[in-house]
């Protein structure tokens, strides 16, 4: 019998403080289940600004493209030419920082159109192509730039893009991000009206990646032939959108 009670009592002895870490365990882990069935009512809605305005910069691909049977022949001849444009392109008003080289190529091309008869050998010229980006901050001129830089050697035009400064891209996607929530805000309070309730608090955004494409024109560089009347050349910016998104939770 003695044997048996101090058993019993070594029982009580580890019991009690088991359950006493249990009991600490499950006040723990109460506050996490509780927040886990929080019945939390929100409204998700995403809004779109768009603000549409006219280009303040332009980007203009221009190149001297020469032939020679002599590689060293059209190195030279391209090199007198790009200077003689990029000198007039100065004088016009632009400075370094508007003119920049972006290509250089010389390779080897066959011109059958040299062929007389159908046995002739077919000639083996060397084609020199420096390319030149031109930026400029006023969008109006851009005719006249062209016109200069064809007048002076230039014989390719590869494109003319259109486009926006990083001060004005950024002051017009911050018009655009307000749009933006406003829209969705506007959403949120439409939907909890109707459903009886009323926005109280914003949980969650998310802002989405603004964009805008740049307007690009081609250029027919035909209109370049021997014998065309010479015209000033007419081109409008037109316009480019930016945008912006965001995506909303609402508490209510």
């Amino acid at each position: 019998i003695h044997s048996l009670d101090s058993m019993i009592a070594m029982r009580k002895h580890i019991l009690t403080p088991l359950l006493a870490l249990l009991l600490v365990a499950s006040l723990i882990a109460l506050p996490v289940s509780a927040a886990t069935t929080s019945n939390e009512r929100v409204i998700h809605t995403q809004g779109t600004g768009t603000i549409t305005t006219t280009p303040d910069r332009v980007e203009i691909s221009v190149a001297v493209m020469t032939e020679h049977a002599d590689v060293k022949a059209a190195q030279r001849e391209n090199a007198v030419k790009m200077n003689a444009v990029m000198n007039a392109l100065k004088n016009a008003g632009l400075t370094s920082d508007d003119i920049k080289t972006t290509g250089y190529s010389i390779y080897q091309v066959t011109k059958d159109e040299e062929r007389i008869l159908p046995g002739d050998r077919k000639a083996q010229v060397y084609r020199v192509t420096n390319t030149l980006m031109i930026t400029l901050k006023d969008t109006t001129k851009t005719g006249d730039i062209i016109d200069i830089a064809i007048e002076n050697g230039a014989n390719n035009v590869n494109y003319i893009s259109f486009t926006l400064s990083d001060e004005k891209q950024a002051s017009l996607r911050a018009e655009a991000l307000k749009e933006a929530v406003t829209q969705s805000r506007g959403d949120a309070d439409v939907v909890a009206a109707s459903l009886g309730l009323s926005v109280r608090d914003v949980k969650e955004v998310s802002i989405g990646g603004g964009y805008y494409p740049p307007t690009s024109r081609m250029y027919d560089t035909m209109m370049l032939g021997a014998g065309m009347e010479k015209a000033a050349t007419p081109i409008e910016a037109g316009e480019v959108t930016v945008t912006a998104t965001v995506s909303i939770t609402y508490l209510c």
